[in-house]
Order: C-alpha cells, then structure tokens, then sequence
C-alpha cells in the first residue's frame, strides 16, 4: 500500500494513512478514460435542436407562379427547401446523444483518473470537513488554506452547509463520494477527499 499525507482543514500534516494500491496505483488506460469522457460529455448534451421540413413550414400549397412561359425555373410551393423560409432538408431533430459503456470500463477509467492525480501530487487527504454554517466565505478561506485553484472537494454524504457554500466559488466544486466522476476528477486541478470519503471510495472501488 502507499503512504498518503494526512492533513487538517488549517493546511497542517498531522500524519500519513495508507491507501489501497488496487485504486489509487493501477495500470493507467488513458483509452478508457477517453471513452468514458466521451460518454459523460455525450449524456449532458441537450439534443434539442430542431428544424422544420418543408411539410412544418406555414406557407400556401398554391403554385407559385405557371409552369411555362415566365423564362424562370419550375417552382410548386413556396414551402419548398429552394425558397427563402422554407422548409430545411436533412437538418436537426430532437434526438438522445447518450449512450452506455461497461459498469467495468467505467470503474476502471475511475481508477486511472485517481491513479494519475495521486502520482502527479494533486491529491490531498483532510481528517474532516466541517462548517458551522452555511457560509461561502468560510469555506472559501478553508480553500485558500490549504492552496488550492481549482479544487474537487470529496465528502462522505450529504452535507447542506458544506455543499450550499461552495457553490458560488469559482472552479470549486463538492461532490460525494457516489457523484464521483472520471471528467469531474481530470477537469479539477486537486482533489480534496476526506478521509470518510477516502475510505468509503476505497470500499466501493476497491
């Protein structure tokens, strides 16, 4: 197992726990973190573009003008594609981008996202993650405290004080331990788990 600093919300080491190999220390698969990304990216897409074909479009079925004799080109609907304002021919339709990959691919690519912040350092442990209130500049100076810019914080369970005053602090994001995501993970600069969080993440994915 590898040697994990352990830290207090002052920025302070107050010791070193061990973590599992078999989640932060694997064979990274850069592939399947890819292909996971892609699918996440792919699931948050709206897919609510539209257009109208020519049968949607409002406008008279008359014939636009006789079919001989003008010198211009025949034309039946004012609603056709060849008009301006009529219909669109192969464009956009409501439709579902997501799709699934394996619950293993997944898990996998999880591991090697974790893999690769632990190694490069990005990777902080806390002994816990508490605030009184709800209060955005609390949390935001536990933030600067410990030197973080673009921090993923990891937490046991729900927790309205600590959730709610993150929000509104740019590139700051909580998360529990299931909401724990392959493009959350390689998005954020550092990663924050508790060690509550830690150690119930090593359970799931261990």
């Amino acid at each position: 197992m590898a040697l994990c600093d352990l830290y207090n919300v002052k920025g302070e080491k107050i010791g070193e726990i061990e973590i599992k190999d078999e989640v932060f220390n694997v064979e990274v698969k850069p592939h399947l973190i890819h292909e996971v990304v892609r699918m996440q990216l792919a699931s948050r897409r709206r897919g609510t573009a539209s257009t109208k074909t020519r049968g949607e479009v409002k406008g008279s079925g008359r014939k636009l003008y006789r079919q001989k004799g003008t010198g211009r080109s025949r034309q039946g609907s004012i609603t056709s594609p060849l008009q301006v304002g009529g219909g669109k021919v192969f464009g956009p339709h409501p439709r579902d981008y997501s799709y699934k990959v394996p619950k293993k691919i997944r898990r996998y690519a999880l591991k090697s996202a974790l893999t690769v912040t632990f190694r490069e350092s990005n990777m902080k442990v806390i002994d816990r993650l508490e605030l009184e209130s709800i209060s955005t500049k609390n949390f935001y100076n536990i933030v600067k405290t410990l030197g973080l810019t673009k921090p993923l914080f990891v937490i046991e369970s729900k927790d309205e004080k600590i959730e709610k005053s993150a929000r509104n602090i740019p590139y700051t994001k909580v998360l529990r331990v299931e909401g724990l995501n392959v493009y959350d993970v390689i998005r954020h600069e550092q990663l924050v788990f508790t060690l509550g969080a830690l150690r119930k993440t090593e359970e799931v994915l261990g």
